[in-house]
């Protein structure tokens, strides 16, 4: 993969071009990813110099949530082997490509959780796919922006932390808007092949930086869930949105 000039977009591959004119959009277009990158070059902590494994990896990763997030189909991804692909979060089971929508894809696949449901703010298998995407990207307007932060090894085995970030400028299930930096931070591992392509990914991030921050609207600041969710009627599934 080249390290920069990326056609189309400045940190993502396969998104735009001659190789992607027959390409499946799960929206029925090629994602326009301007104003996230705004959000992203204004608000890093970190700028990777040009063809950096830093700078590379940044792009891998933003390509690989491009692709699993806007691909309709499989058969167009080219960030990974779809054959071989596995993804874990937080240390549970690994599941295919095959196996994803059974969890929901999208946001679904890293909200995970093995909480009671009546402890569940934002219950993953009640939601869809399609219904994730709406909820997230109306509570983060600008886009939810992610960084890496450090790369601790490199290829075939690239250990890296990354940082995501967005603004809760829009409701999030009931929640009104807050305003507030959002951020979530983790570790991510992918495992490539000798053609730089994903082969296992997994992904360590407590779930409760992102929704404990969408959800503590309702009064008090809310470092855990679980904690959103004793104070917070809204929380606790009883009404059907979460």
């Amino acid at each position: 993969m080249e390290a920069s000039g990326i056609e189309g977009d400045k940190y993502r591959y396969f998104l735009n071009g001659e190789g992607e004119k027959n390409t499946k959009w799960r929206f029925g277009a090629p994602p326009n990813y301007d104003i996230v990158n705004k959000l992203f070059e204004e608000g890093r902590t970190k700028v990777w110099p040009p063809g950096s494994l830093e700078e590379k990896v940044q792009n891998l990763v933003k390509t690989w949530e491009m692709e699993l997030f806007h691909k309709a189909s499989s058969d167009d991804y080219k960030a990974v082997d779809t054959s071989k692909y596995t993804i874990s979060v937080n240390g549970r089971e690994a599941v295919s490509l095959e196996e994803t929508p059974k969890l929901g894809g999208g946001y679904n696949i890293f909200l995970q959780t093995s909480l009671p449901e009546k402890f569940r703010g934002y219950n993953p298998a009640e939601e869809t796919m399609d219904s994730a995407h709406v909820a997230f990207t109306t509570a983060f307007p600008q886009g939810f922006a992610l960084e890496v932060l450090q790369v601790y090894s490199g290829p075939p085995v690239i250990v890296y932390k990354f940082r995501h970030w967005g603004y809760m400028e829009g409701p999030f299930k009931g929640h009104p808007p807050t305003g507030e930096l959002i951020q979530v931070f983790g570790i991510g591992i992918f495992e490539v092949d000798e053609n730089m392509k994903v082969v296992r990914v997994e992904i360590f991030m407590d779930r409760g930086e992102l929704l404990g921050g969408l959800m503590k609207s309702c009064g008090g600041s809310h470092d855990s869930v679980t904690e959103a969710a004793s104070r917070c009627p809204v929380m606790t599934g009883a009404t059907g949105t979460g």
